[in-house]
């Protein structure tokens, strides 16, 4: 069975934060939830989280510094910023300061921001599964390169014009 993802939303309106959690929690997502931008900073550095949702416009700290902060504390979490204020300037902003993955206008539709988050975590998911493996492969190497180093030339490998492997006595 899949692990659940652990999903953070932000936003200082209650109802937008109780529709989103309702929404998230039908694919069986660990919601939290702040009003409080500078509380969930606090959360953050205690806290992994797999997606952080916030929205722009809050009095104590817009979205963009959120998401800027957030992404400082926890680069690997994936993130969307909902706001009921789009313009260009502000996704351009948003997608080239914060990274941010996704950016979403109120109302949004619950399937696509559904779907999204989907989508979301399982990027997250194969980012982590990357990096698991390219740690592998450097660890790999260096057993390799500790072996080349203690016994010279094992390797090596001899082939043939056509590409067969050569194998003489002497390599037994």
């Amino acid at each position: 069975m899949e692990e659940r993802a652990r999903i953070l939303i932000v936003d200082d309106e209650e109802f937008v934060l109780n529709a989103l959690e309702r929404s998230l929690r039908l694919d069986g997502h660990d919601v939290v939830k702040y009003q409080d931008p500078v509380q969930a900073i606090e959360f953050l550095k205690e806290q992994e989280v797999d997606v952080i949702i916030s929205d722009h416009l809050m009095p104590q700290m817009k979205g963009l510094d959120f998401l800027r902060e957030a992404k400082a504390l926890r680069p690997e979490a994936v993130r969307i910023l909902l706001t009921g204020h789009a313009d260009l300037q502000l996704a351009l902003r948003a997608i080239n300061e914060g990274e941010v993955y996704r950016f979403f206008t109120k109302p949004w539709d619950d399937e696509t921001l559904r779907l999204d988050v989907r989508l979301a975590v399982e990027n997250r998911r194969l980012r982590d599964e990357n990096e698991r493996l390219n740690r592998e492969v450097d660890r790999q190497a260096a057993i390799l390169a500790d072996l080349e180093r203690r016994y010279p030339g094992i390797s090596s490998v001899r082939r043939s014009e056509t590409g067969a492997v050569i194998i003489d006595d002497q390599d037994l």
